[in-house]
């Protein structure tokens, strides 16, 4: 039966939420708004419209989302050419791919965004198929990005892994009923993964490569 390793991007294979970080308190500075960057960083990992409304609230002028959903795009696109991928990353997926699993990435990512990471990975040939922002309807942490990874790989929850590295990634890896490995690499502290449903925790792709045999993805 097809095993499926669900991987999400930014912050787990390549490093690149502090970039967002910085793309987004720009773009809310730009706007007249003062948001800390620690609250930026606690939000990264969120659709556009669900990360602004978190940082702005519910009762914010709404007309101006996507002028600021357009400016992140812009100040984040700046780096498509030098994204820098996590220490092994390629190495993780290739070595999954070998060992059998279908590896699909399950990202917020879309677009000119989602082909620049894949360049900064370098794996292509292990990444069976992607589940992108333009793919489904709503977000991380709902299930919704996750299910859809699973059924791209024609696979089931009781046979799949996800790897992300945000509150956010683990709470919709959990309610797709799948086992989840948070990774570091992202910022977010180990308590805060395991609260939100991490089964395991490893520093960063590398580690959790070196440490395959007793991992979930054993």
């Amino acid at each position: 039966m097809t095993r499926a390793a669900v991987f999400d991007v930014d912050g787990t294979l390549a490093d690149t939420n502090h970039l967002h970080v910085t793309a987004w308190w720009e773009a809310f500075r730009q706007a007249g708004h003062q948001v800390p960057m620690h609250a930026v960083h606690r939000a990264v990992g969120l659709p556009s419209t669900d990360l602004i409304a978190h940082l702005l609230g519910e009762d914010r002028d709404t007309s101006r989302d996507a002028e600021l959903s357009a400016a992140h795009k812009t100040l984040y696109g700046q780096y498509f050419d030098r994204l820098p991928a996590l220490p092994d990353a390629g190495r993780l997926l290739e070595r999954l791919h070998d060992g059998g699993w279908t590896v699909v990435l399950a990202t917020s990512a879309g677009g000119a965004e989602l082909d620049a990471l894949r360049r900064a990975i370098g794996a292509d040939r292990a990444i069976s198929a992607t589940a992108s922002a333009d793919d489904v309807d709503e977000g991380k942490p709902t299930p919704e990005p996750v299910e859809h990874a699973l059924e791209l790989a024609g696979a089931p929850a009781e046979n799949a892994v996800f790897v992300g590295d945000t509150v956010w990634d683990m709470r919709a890896g959990t309610r797709a009923g799948v086992r989840c490995v948070g990774l570091l690499c992202g910022g977010i502290p180990r308590a805060d993964l395991t609260e939100a449903g991490a089964d395991a925790v490893y520093d960063d792709p590398a580690h959790l490569l070196a440490s395959l045999a007793d991992s979930p993805l054993a």
